[in-house]
Protein backbone atom coordinates (compact mmCIF):
# COMPACT_ATOMS: atom_id res chain seq x y z
CA UNK A 1 0.00 0.00 0.00
CA UNK A 2 1.00 3.79 -0.96
CA UNK A 3 2.63 5.57 2.42
CA UNK A 4 3.33 8.70 1.08
CA UNK A 5 4.53 9.99 4.84
CA UNK A 6 7.76 7.93 4.44
CA UNK A 7 8.26 8.65 0.83
CA UNK A 8 7.96 12.31 2.26
CA UNK A 9 10.51 11.61 5.39
CA UNK A 10 12.97 10.07 2.72
CA UNK A 11 12.92 12.34 0.19
CA UNK A 12 13.60 15.56 2.90
CA UNK A 13 11.94 18.51 3.95
CA UNK A 14 10.22 21.28 2.06
CA UNK A 15 6.74 22.70 1.11
CA UNK A 16 7.58 21.97 -2.78
CA UNK A 17 7.94 18.57 -1.99
CA UNK A 18 4.52 18.71 -0.51
CA UNK A 19 3.26 20.47 -3.32
CA UNK A 20 4.93 17.91 -5.66
CA UNK A 21 2.58 15.47 -4.38
CA UNK A 22 -0.77 17.34 -4.59
CA UNK A 23 -1.09 18.58 -1.40
CA UNK A 24 -1.89 22.53 -1.73
CA UNK A 25 -3.97 24.76 0.29
CA UNK A 26 -6.28 23.62 2.49
CA UNK A 27 -6.79 19.61 2.92
CA UNK A 28 -8.45 17.21 4.95
CA UNK A 29 -5.92 17.16 7.21
CA UNK A 30 -6.41 20.92 8.26
CA UNK A 31 -10.55 20.91 7.93
CA UNK A 32 -12.59 20.33 11.25
CA UNK A 33 -16.34 20.10 11.84
CA UNK A 34 -18.23 21.40 14.74
CA UNK A 35 -20.38 18.37 16.22
CA UNK A 36 -23.09 18.45 18.55
CA UNK A 37 -22.19 16.66 21.76
CA UNK A 38 -23.46 12.78 22.41
CA UNK A 39 -27.21 12.68 23.16
CA UNK A 40 -26.07 9.74 25.37
CA UNK A 41 -23.16 9.99 27.79
CA UNK A 42 -23.23 8.49 30.88
CA UNK A 43 -21.16 9.35 33.25
CA UNK A 44 -18.11 7.44 34.87
CA UNK A 45 -16.97 8.01 38.30
CA UNK A 46 -13.80 5.87 38.09
CA UNK A 47 -10.04 7.72 38.57
CA UNK A 48 -8.26 6.29 35.13
CA UNK A 49 -10.24 4.72 32.23
CA UNK A 50 -8.48 4.04 28.55
CA UNK A 51 -10.08 4.32 25.25
CA UNK A 52 -7.58 3.22 22.06
CA UNK A 53 -8.73 5.12 18.46
CA UNK A 54 -7.49 4.73 15.25
CA UNK A 55 -7.43 7.13 12.43
CA UNK A 56 -4.73 7.62 10.69
CA UNK A 57 -0.78 8.21 11.09
CA UNK A 58 -0.87 7.97 15.02
CA UNK A 59 1.87 11.02 15.10
CA UNK A 60 -1.59 13.10 14.69
CA UNK A 61 -3.94 11.55 16.89
CA UNK A 62 -1.21 11.39 19.60
CA UNK A 63 -0.76 14.71 19.57
CA UNK A 64 -4.30 15.12 19.65
CA UNK A 65 -4.77 14.11 22.88
CA UNK A 66 -1.72 14.81 24.60
CA UNK A 67 -3.05 18.33 24.07
CA UNK A 68 -6.74 17.32 26.06
CA UNK A 69 -7.71 18.09 29.06
CA UNK A 70 -8.37 14.96 31.25
CA UNK A 71 -5.81 13.19 29.67
CA UNK A 72 -3.36 11.47 31.83
CA UNK A 73 -1.14 9.78 29.02
CA UNK A 74 -1.70 8.61 25.29
CA UNK A 75 0.58 6.25 23.76
CA UNK A 76 1.17 5.07 20.19
CA UNK A 77 1.15 1.64 18.87
CA UNK A 78 -0.55 -0.99 17.05
CA UNK A 79 -4.26 -2.73 17.80
CA UNK A 80 -6.18 -4.92 15.62
CA UNK A 81 -3.53 -7.80 15.14
CA UNK A 82 -1.26 -9.89 16.89
CA UNK A 83 1.89 -9.48 18.99
CA UNK A 84 4.13 -11.29 16.39
CA UNK A 85 3.58 -8.21 13.28
CA UNK A 86 3.32 -5.50 16.01
CA UNK A 87 6.48 -3.84 14.42
CA UNK A 88 6.22 -0.60 12.17
CA UNK A 89 7.57 -2.52 9.63
CA UNK A 90 5.12 -4.97 9.46
CA UNK A 91 2.28 -2.99 10.17
CA UNK A 92 3.46 -0.44 7.21
CA UNK A 93 2.91 -3.34 4.80
CA UNK A 94 -0.34 -2.96 5.27
CA UNK A 95 -0.89 -6.63 6.16
CA UNK A 96 -0.41 -7.52 9.70
CA UNK A 97 -3.90 -6.42 10.18
CA UNK A 98 -2.78 -3.73 12.61
CA UNK A 99 -4.06 -0.27 12.79
CA UNK A 100 -2.00 2.66 13.92
CA UNK A 101 -3.53 3.43 17.01
CA UNK A 102 -3.41 5.66 20.22
CA UNK A 103 -3.77 4.17 24.01
CA UNK A 104 -5.69 7.28 25.85
CA UNK A 105 -5.47 6.92 29.56
CA UNK A 106 -7.73 9.31 31.02
CA UNK A 107 -9.58 10.89 33.70
CA UNK A 108 -13.49 10.21 33.43
CA UNK A 109 -14.66 13.33 35.70
CA UNK A 110 -12.70 15.42 33.92
CA UNK A 111 -13.11 14.13 30.44
CA UNK A 112 -16.04 11.50 29.50
CA UNK A 113 -16.01 8.85 26.79
CA UNK A 114 -18.12 10.53 24.76
CA UNK A 115 -16.53 13.71 24.54
CA UNK A 116 -13.36 11.85 23.42
CA UNK A 117 -15.31 10.54 20.74
CA UNK A 118 -16.86 14.07 19.49
CA UNK A 119 -12.95 15.32 19.46
CA UNK A 120 -11.82 12.06 17.76
CA UNK A 121 -14.77 12.30 15.33
CA UNK A 122 -14.47 16.12 14.79
CA UNK A 123 -10.64 17.29 14.83
CA UNK A 124 -8.27 13.95 14.97
CA UNK A 125 -9.41 12.48 11.80
CA UNK A 126 -12.32 11.89 9.13
CA UNK A 127 -14.54 9.24 9.95
CA UNK A 128 -15.94 8.81 6.26
CA UNK A 129 -12.61 7.88 4.75
CA UNK A 130 -12.15 4.10 4.07
CA UNK A 131 -8.16 3.21 4.97
CA UNK A 132 -6.95 6.49 3.90
CA UNK A 133 -6.16 9.85 6.29
CA UNK A 134 -4.79 12.45 4.47
CA UNK A 135 -1.91 11.29 2.29
CA UNK A 136 -1.31 7.95 4.33
CA UNK A 137 -3.13 5.00 2.20
CA UNK A 138 -3.93 1.25 3.19
CA UNK A 139 -5.78 -0.58 5.99
CA UNK A 140 -3.19 0.49 8.88
CA UNK A 141 -4.55 4.08 8.09
CA UNK A 142 -8.10 2.91 8.99
CA UNK A 143 -10.57 4.58 11.00
CA UNK A 144 -11.66 2.64 13.86
CA UNK A 145 -12.36 2.12 17.59
CA UNK A 146 -11.33 -0.60 19.95
CA UNK A 147 -13.59 -0.94 22.42
CA UNK A 148 -12.58 -2.33 26.48
CA UNK A 149 -16.31 -2.97 27.15
CA UNK A 150 -19.90 -3.07 26.32
CA UNK A 151 -20.66 0.82 27.79
CA UNK A 152 -17.74 1.93 25.16
CA UNK A 153 -19.52 0.06 22.58
CA UNK A 154 -22.71 1.63 23.59
CA UNK A 155 -21.78 5.18 23.68
CA UNK A 156 -19.67 4.73 20.40
CA UNK A 157 -22.78 3.03 18.27
CA UNK A 158 -25.83 5.73 19.67
CA UNK A 159 -23.06 8.68 18.83
CA UNK A 160 -22.08 7.53 15.74
CA UNK A 161 -25.61 6.84 14.79
CA UNK A 162 -26.92 10.50 16.30
CA UNK A 163 -24.44 12.12 13.63
CA UNK A 164 -25.38 10.13 10.35
CA UNK A 165 -28.71 11.36 11.42
CA UNK A 166 -27.95 14.50 11.88
CA UNK A 167 -26.08 14.27 8.33
CA UNK A 168 -23.38 16.36 9.55
CA UNK A 169 -20.71 14.79 7.30
CA UNK A 170 -21.20 14.62 3.64
CA UNK A 171 -20.84 10.89 3.59
CA UNK A 172 -21.90 8.16 6.16
CA UNK A 173 -19.47 7.13 8.60
CA UNK A 174 -17.18 4.26 8.33
CA UNK A 175 -15.60 3.99 11.74
CA UNK A 176 -15.42 0.50 12.53
CA UNK A 177 -15.75 -0.95 16.28
CA UNK A 178 -14.03 -3.52 17.42
CA UNK A 179 -13.02 -5.85 20.84
CA UNK A 180 -9.86 -4.59 21.72
CA UNK A 181 -7.85 -8.27 21.64
CA UNK A 182 -4.42 -6.26 22.76
CA UNK A 183 -2.93 -3.01 21.96
CA UNK A 184 1.26 -2.94 21.68
CA UNK A 185 3.30 0.27 22.18
CA UNK A 186 5.26 1.52 19.00
CA UNK A 187 8.61 1.77 19.02
CA UNK A 188 10.21 4.75 21.44
CA UNK A 189 10.60 6.89 18.08
CA UNK A 190 7.38 6.96 17.06
CA UNK A 191 6.34 8.82 21.16
CA UNK A 192 5.58 12.35 21.50
CA UNK A 193 6.79 12.96 17.53
CA UNK A 194 4.83 15.73 16.84
CA UNK A 195 6.15 17.02 20.16
CA UNK A 196 9.74 16.38 19.33
CA UNK A 197 9.32 17.25 15.31
CA UNK A 198 7.63 20.25 15.33
CA UNK A 199 9.64 21.11 12.33
CA UNK A 200 8.99 18.11 10.11
CA UNK A 201 6.98 19.34 6.64
CA UNK A 202 4.93 16.23 7.20
CA UNK A 203 3.72 17.57 11.08
CA UNK A 204 3.57 20.83 9.85
CA UNK A 205 1.10 20.44 7.13
CA UNK A 206 -1.07 17.48 8.37
CA UNK A 207 -1.03 17.16 12.24
CA UNK A 208 -0.31 20.60 13.36
CA UNK A 209 -3.59 21.63 12.35
CA UNK A 210 -5.25 19.38 13.86
CA UNK A 211 -4.22 20.81 17.64
CA UNK A 212 -5.13 24.55 16.47
CA UNK A 213 -8.26 22.76 15.58
CA UNK A 214 -8.69 21.30 18.85
CA UNK A 215 -7.63 24.67 20.54
CA UNK A 216 -10.10 26.52 18.93
CA UNK A 217 -13.22 24.03 18.99
CA UNK A 218 -13.02 23.00 22.07
CA UNK A 219 -11.18 25.75 24.17
CA UNK A 220 -12.25 24.13 27.47
CA UNK A 221 -10.81 20.60 26.67
CA UNK A 222 -7.48 22.36 24.90
CA UNK A 223 -4.06 22.43 26.99
CA UNK A 224 -0.79 24.26 25.45
CA UNK A 225 1.62 21.93 27.15
CA UNK A 226 0.88 18.04 26.22
CA UNK A 227 1.55 15.48 28.52
CA UNK A 228 4.01 13.35 27.41
CA UNK A 229 4.31 9.86 26.95
CA UNK A 230 5.11 8.44 30.86
CA UNK A 231 6.33 4.71 30.23
CA UNK A 232 4.86 2.34 27.40
CA UNK A 233 2.67 -0.38 28.08
CA UNK A 234 0.56 -2.95 26.77
CA UNK A 235 -1.94 -4.78 27.10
Amino acid sequence: MANRRNTLLALGSGAGLLAAWGWRGAGAAESAIVLPPPAFDPPDSAEKASAVVAGGCFWGVQAVYQHTRGVLNAVSGYAGGDAQRANYQSVSSGASGHAEAVDVMYDPRQLSYGRLLQIFFSVAHDPTQLDRQGPDTGPQYRSALFLRNAAQREVAERYIAQLDAAKVFPAKIVTKLSPLPAFFAAEAYHQDYATRNPHSPYIARFDAPKVANLQRLFAAQYRAAPVLVAGQRAG
